[in-house]
């Protein structure tokens, strides 16, 4: 399905982004990982470092291949790091990697994020979203979290609200459309990884048990991985600026209840 494809893959050492680069791995890629932490996986290639910062983003963008098919934006925290590291790696460290690695991405290429549940509310706080995603570069995060009172146990949904809303804008951007990138996003619910302890220190344990409640069971990272190879697949290729949930039906029932229908 991806046989001859080269897709670099952020925060392959665990959870979802483990998952994620062994499935593409397995369906024929060669799979470059990017991590803080040396990956186990055996890949075809491995860069250390993180998102955090604009000079780290340099770094990892210089030593990737020239040439690749497809980026996948695993790579995240929950909000425990607090709101200006959060957001810096959720968003505006993953929006400059894509925009760095977007020369470099073939015609006809893509780009996945992985943005979340959390994220529904962007139509809700809109303006906060609009406003986040229409700061160009790498800005000073810590003004940008004094600007927009960001606080620390918000920052996980508030950071996926604005990858979601630039998401939808990137797939329409000259720097991708007119080379034929697709840009999409996967929309995971409670995942039952590493990181879902810390969602429940900062989303707290009801909203978490309810999530899982409501579609019947936690996802796994192998729930989630398949839907990240179709959309790095040729499969795909009519596929662009969507958010797919996979969820168990998650959005289904909060939109229902949301919009009381």
């Amino acid at each position: 399905m991806l046989f001859g494809k080269t897709i670099v893959v952020t925060g392959c050492s665990s959870g979802i982004g483990a998952r994620a680069a062994a499935l593409l791995g397995d369906l024929g890629a060669d799979v470059i990982g990017i991590d803080r932490r040396e990956a186990a996986l055996p890949m075809a290639g491995f860069l250390q470092g993180d998102l955090s910062t604009p000079d780290a983003i340099v770094s990892l963008a210089a030593r990737l291949p020239k040439k690749f098919d497809a980026l996948c934006n695993v790579a995240g925290v929950s909000g425990t790091l607090g709101a200006v590291k959060s957001l810096a790696i959720n968003f505006y460290g993953l929006r400059a990697l894509t925009e760095a690695c977007a020369p470099r991405l073939r015609e006809g290429g893509a780009v996945v994020n992985v943005a979340s549940i959390a994220g529904f509310g962007w139509r809700q706080n809109l303006e906060r979203a609009k406003g986040l995603a229409g700061i160009q570069g790498f800005p000073h995060v810590e003004t940008v979290v004094a600007e927009f009172g960001i606080k620390d146990e918000e920052v996980y949904p508030v950071s996926k609200e604005a990858l979601l809303l630039w998401t939808f804008r990137a797939a329409h951007l000259p720097l991708f459309k007119d080379r034929g990138v697709r840009v999409n996003a996967v929309s995971p619910g409670p995942v039952e990884t590493p990181i879902l302890a810390e969602f429940r220190s900062v989303l707290g344990d009801e909203r978490v048990d309810s999530d899982i409640t409501r579609v019947g069971r936690a996802g796994t990272a192998a729930d989630i991985a398949p839907v990240i190879a179709f959309l790095c697949s040729d499969g795909a290729r009519w596929v662009n600026g969507v958010n797919l949930a996979a969820d168990g039906g998650l959005e289904a029932s909060v939109m229902a209840e949301v919009m009381g229908f």
